[in-house]
C-alpha cells in the first residue's frame, strides 16, 4: 500500500512540475515574457502607419501599439477616462480615442489599468485645443443684446472680442456654445475668442456688410417697395441694420408673388456687390441673409434668384420648414448649391446681375416673415 502512495504521489509532483514548466514555457514564448509594455502611439491611417506620437488632441483617435495588452480594461489620459470599443482591443494594439473633457490634473501620462489591476504608465501629452468658432445663431445684434456662438473647446477663462477692440460681457459659457453681451463699440468685422490655450479669429463677420446685393437702404428694384419697414411699431419685429422687407400676407398655392429685386439697371450698383470670385469658383461661397418669422414658414416655395444674368423662373427653390420664432436669425446656403440649380455655369458680368425673391410653389402659407442683408461672402477669411 505505501508503494502505492509513493507512486501517486510522484505522479502527482511530476504532472506539477510538468505543469509548472510548461506554464513557463509559454510565458517565456510571449513577447516581453508575457508582460504589457507599449512599444509607441501612431496615428490610424493606414497610409501614415509610421507617424509616431508623442501627444494627440481631445477628441483624436490613435492606436496604442505594445504586446500583452489583449487584458486591458481602463486607458486614462492625465485625469480623464477614455471610452474603449472591446473589439478595438488586441494583444499587439488598442484603439482609442483622447477625451475631449479638459484635465484638472495634468501628468502627461497615459495609464492602462488590466483586468488583474495592474498599470502601465506611458509619456503621452494631451494637446489642449485652441477655440474652434463655428457661427453665430444671428450675426446681426443690436448693442446690448446677447448674441450666441456654436463651436468648441470654450474653456474659460476666455473672452471674446469684437472688431474694434470692444470685448463682450459673458452671459454663460457651455463647451460648444458661448452667449456675450455684445458691447458698445462692436464693428462690423470678425470676432475673436482667446483661451488659456489659444486664440481663433472667426470665419464670418459679426454684422457683416460685404457683397450686400438686396438691400432696403435705400430701396431699390422693380417690385413691392410697400413691403420695406422703416419704421416698426410696437409687436414689428426690431431693425438690424436699418430698414427690412416684411410680407406679411396670406399667399396661395402656385400664387405670384415677387417680393423683391429687378434687373441690374433697376437695382443699381448695388447688382454688382457679387464678388467676380463667387461667379467663377461658387464652392467657395456662402448665399447669408437675416430672416424673422412672426409666423412659420410651413408652406409655398420662396424662389432665389442671384447672380444671373436673366430672370430663372424654376431656380433656387429655398423650401419649408422654417421657424425662427420671431427672433432675427441668419440662413446660410451654399453658393454651389444656387449655382448648380440654375443648369448652366454662372458667368461674370461687369454691368451687375439679375437677382429676385419669388414666393411661387405648392401649398397656402399664411406668411410673416421678414428679410435683411441678403449676401454671397467667402465661406473662410484667407490669412
Amino acid at each position: 500500500m505505501k508503494n502505492i502512495y509513493k507512486s501517486l504521489l510522484l505522479l502527482t509532483m511530476a504532472i506539477a512540475i510538468a505543469g509548472i514548466y510548461s506554464s513557463c514555457s509559454k510565458k517565456e514564448a510571449l513577447p516581453n515574457n508575457g508582460v504589457p509594455r507599449i512599444r509607441y502611439v501612431r496615428i490610424t491611417e493606414p497610409t501614415s502607419s509610421d507617424s509616431l506620437l508623442t501627444g494627440a488632441f481631445q477628441g483624436n483617435l490613435i492606436a496604442i501599439v505594445g504586446d500583452n495588452l489583449q487584458d486591458a480594461t481602463e486607458v486614462w489620459f492625465n485625469d480623464q477616462k477614455a471610452s474603449l470599443t472591446p473589439t478595438y482591443i488586441t494583444a499587439t494594439s488598442i484603439l482609442v480615442s483622447v477625451p475631449s473633457p479638459i484635465p484638472q490634473v495634468i501628468t502627461n501620462k497615459m495609464k492602462i489599468i488590466f483586468s488583474n489591476k495592474d498599470t502601465l504608465l506611458y509619456d503621452f501629452k494631451v494637446q489642449i485645443s485652441e477655440p474652434t468658432i463655428k457661427g453665430l445663431d444671428c450675426e446681426y445684434v443690436l448693442t446690448g443684446d446677447v448674441a450666441t456662438i456654436s463651436g468648441d473647446f470654450f474653456y474659460e477663462p476666455l473672452t471674446v472680442t469684437f472688431t474694434g477692440g470692444a470685448v463682450g460681457e459673458l452671459v454663460s459659457v457651455k463647451d460648444k456654445t458661448i452667449k456675450v453681451k455684445v458691447p458698445a463699440g462692436a464693428q462690423p468685422g470678425q470676432i475673436t475668442i482667446k483661451t488659456n490655450f489659444g486664440e481663433t479669429k472667426s470665419d464670418f463677420w459679426f454684422r457683416d456688410n460685404r457683397n450686400i446685393f438686396i438691400s432696403s437702404d435705400p430701396y431699390t428694384g422693380w417690385w413691392n417697395e410697400s413691403y420695406v419697414v422703416t419704421a416698426p411699431a410696437v409687436g414689428d419685429p426690431a431693425k438690424i441694420n436699418g430698414n427690412y422687407i416684411r410680407v406679411k400676407k396670406a399667399i396661395g398655392s402656385w400664387s405670384w408673388n415677387e417680393v423683391a429685386g429687378g434687373p441690374p439697371d433697376a437695382m443699381g450698383d448695388i447688382s454688382k456687390n457679387i464678388p467676380d470670385e463667387a461667379i467663377l469658383k461658387p464652392s467657395d461661397y456662402y448665399l447669408k441673409f437675416e430672416l424673422n418669422t412672426v409666423k412659420p414658414y410651413n408652406g409655398n416655395v420662396l424662389k432665389i434668384n442671384v447672380g444671373i444674368l436673366k430672370e430663372n423662373n424654376d431656380a433656387y427653390l429655398w423650401k419649408p420648414p422654417y421657424d425662427t420664432k420671431g427672433q432675427w436669425q441668419t440662413v446660410i446656403i451654399p453658393f454651389e448649391e444656387i449655382a448648380n440649380s440654375y443648369g448652366t455655369p454662372l458667368t461674370v458680368s461687369a454691368n451687375g446681375y439679375w437677382c429676385r425673391l419669388l414666393f411661387h410653389g405648392p401649398g397656402d402659407l399664411d406668411c410673416d416673415m421678414s428679410f435683411d442683408n441678403f449676401r454671397v461672402v467667402p465661406k473662410v477669411i484667407k490669412k
